[in-house]
């Protein structure tokens, strides 16, 4: 009996102390009382120099929810957390959210680096995660993807091959180079670009060179890659290095008429402010915002600089934040049961698998369907160029701009 006992003591004690383990929060279901607001997390970089993307994404949300008003009479509340492009953040940042109760969805992360943390842990606590600019293939990988995670963004087999075809056949480049930063974004990113240049009869110069995210002399990596003769450098890294490799690329007289080439990840004015004359003529891969109709130019873009206090968009995933926010919306209105008291019960199971049944949905971003892993966009890539805003064809027409230059939509 006293073994018995003993050794039931001990496992409600390992069971203890794995569930401290544990990141504590919701699972379940969700009750909202009668009068008060649903709450909706955001997960995404606000500080640091990539807090453009991240604005961005937060403005497009919040656009969403002052357009659609309240959601079966309960007022939208948002939270927000700082993903702070990192997997450290992604943890802090996820923990702090899943700890409240009342959190009923979370748009985020941003960056694909703090994703692979965040949602682990909200899959474990059972709250729907949809990430508007998450693009690294490993988080909608069957044998890697979290349970609850969804994304309005793109995937980067698409980004990757896209820009392979743009070097290939509008620049007419057969040698590239490429480099990361060793992000799961970054790092994916290039591969995929590396393998589809490959297979449209392109040749590798020197094998991807990795570079930190804190790194700010990038010298010795672009001499070894002058040495084998590329025609094309890609490297999609963020703000802060993009800007300084791009200035030390430039500054080396062996890559002279060399292109240059980043993505998503570096269009923003804080990256063209940062890189100054440099960054003329550099391409960037990333989602094609030329949007079919008026909306954008007449309701969405007041909405967001009104909310925002800016001229024009900070980065170029506010408009599948705008997305990822009313289909979080949609799905809890179809789930939702409204009591007799006015207040709301949502079942988390019900929401996450009404999120994952949206096909065809008529979005900013296209007609978006979410296939059983969670990737949901209508993934239109294109490229741009950095542009003096004097010298644009039509400057109305830019992304991401500073007072000077912009990133201009050339191809497709």
């Amino acid at each position: 009996m006293k073994l018995r006992a003993l050794s039931a003591a001990c496992a409600l004690l390992i069971a203890g102390l794995a569930a401290a383990c544990q990141p504590a929060g919701p699972t379940g279901t969700l009750t909202v009382p009668a009068g008060q607001p649903i709450h909706i997390g955001t997960l995404l970089v606000i500080t640091t120099a990539d807090a453009d993307l991240g604005l961005d994404s937060q403005y497009g949300a919040r656009v969403a929810a002052q357009l659609h008003g309240p959601i079966m009479g309960h007022e939208i509340q948002f939270t927000h957390q700082d993903d702070q492009c990192s997997a450290e953040g992604g943890t802090t940042g996820a923990r702090a959210l899943v700890a409240d109760p009342q959190i009923a969805a979370i748009i985020g992360t941003s960056c694909s680096s703090s994703g692979v943390p965040a949602s682990q842990i909200a899959s474990q606590s059972g709250i729907l995660m949809v990430s508007p600019s998450n693009t690294a293939p490993s988080l909608t990988a069957p044998a890697t993807r979290q349970a609850y995670y969804a994304r309005t963004a793109h995937n980067d087999r698409v980004q990757g091959a896209a820009m392979a075809q743009f070097a290939r056949e509008v620049l007419g480049v057969t040698r590239a180079a490429s480099v990361h930063d060793g992000s799961p974004y970054s790092e994916q990113l290039q591969q995929v670009f590396r393998d589809s240049f490959e297979a449209a009869g392109g040749t590798l110069t020197a094998p991807a060179q990795a570079v930190a995210p804190a790194d700010t002399d990038f010298r010795q990596v672009l001499t070894t890659l002058a040495g084998g003769d590329p025609e094309l450098i890609y490297y999609p890294i963020f703000t802060a290095g993009g800007a300084l490799m791009t200035q030390q690329a430039r500054e080396n007289p062996d890559l002279e008429g060399v292109h240059l080439a980043g993505a998503d990840g570096m269009q923003s004015p804080t990256f063209l402010n940062s890189a100054g004359e440099a960054a003329i003529g550099l391409y960037a891969s990333g989602p094609d915002l030329a949007f079919a109709g008026t909306f954008y130019a007449d309701t969405f873009l007041p909405a967001y600089r009104q909310i925002s206090q800016t001229q024009a968009p900070l980065s170029v995933f506010h408009a599948h934040s705008f997305d990822a926010m009313n289909m979080v919306i949609e799905a809890i209105k179809a789930v939702a049961v409204q009591n007799a008291d006015g207040s709301l019960t949502i079942n988390r199971e019900a929401l996450r698998d009404r999120f994952l049944e949206f096909a065809n949905y008529q979005g900013l971003t296209g007609n978006l369907t979410c296939d059983e892993n969670g990737d949901c966009a209508d993934p239109k890539i294109s490229v741009s160029e950095v542009e003096r805003i004097a010298d644009a064809a039509d400057p109305t027409q830019c992304g991401a701009a500073s007072e000077t230059v912009c990133f201009l939509r050339i191809w497709p």
